[in-house]
């Protein structure tokens, strides 16, 4: 079981997610997410990263100035696209930054899943997220879940995570059911919004790994 602790703001969060077991620790680049970190956070995070932990970046319909500003100022092993990125963008990412792309697609209603498909084709890996309500202002890190029937046992051509109002008391159950060998969270390890709580880091891992 693979799993990623997203919207970490400081080096004891990292410290934290690492000890406990986590393959991925996710920073957030983008304003309007109270998990938002600066570049000059990012780099004060930076020397955390130590080990076999992977560090990706979030980043929301950003511009090559914004992502290579945000590589400067931290080393991270992933580019995750979490906006309105169409597939063109994320192959161009890709190839500019010379760095594995992980694409966040939200999803609704089976219609969602032509994205899924399409973006598979472009992405190193797909995060499978609930499709925000259409008057949010974040596209992600809102605490809701979808059907996951939608996506019960799916297979895509590049690895998968599931995403979307996880957390310690139903991830397990969400694994089993889906069938994910990748699992996502943020609001669901928190005390309040941008605020990891590190023993809900700790249950939800120890959680996730023994439904896998």
């Amino acid at each position: 079981m693979k799993i990623k602790i997203c919207g970490l703001r400081t080096r004891a969060d990292v410290r934290v997610a690492a000890e406990a077991g986590a393959t991925y620790v996710g920073f957030v680049f983008f304003p309007k997410s109270p998990r938002n970190i600066t570049l000059g956070d990012a780099a004060w995070i930076a020397p955390a990263l130590t080990g076999d932990i992977l560090g990706v970046g979030l980043t929301v319909d950003a511009s090559d100035e914004d992502l290579a500003a945000i590589l400067e100022a931290i080393p991270l092993n992933m580019i995750q696209l979490h906006g309105h990125e169409s597939p063109d963008r994320v192959r161009e990412v890709r190839e500019r930054f010379e760095l594995p792309v992980m694409k966040a697609v939200g999803v609704a209603t089976h219609e969602d899943l032509e994205a899924l498909d399409a973006y598979s084709e472009v992405s190193d890996m797909v995060l499978v997220d609930a499709r925000p309500e259409p008057n949010a202002d974040r596209p992600g890190g809102n605490g809701q879940a979808f059907d996951w029937s939608l996506i019960q046992q799916r297979k895509w051509t590049v690895p998968w995570l599931l995403a979307g109002g996880l957390n310690p008391e139903n991830v397990g159950e969400a694994i089993r059911f889906t069938g994910a060998t990748q699992v996502d969270v943020s609001s669901g390890v928190e005390s309040r919004a941008g605020y990891k709580d590190h023993d809900l880091i700790r249950s939800f891992v120890k959680q996730a790994n023994a439904a896998s």
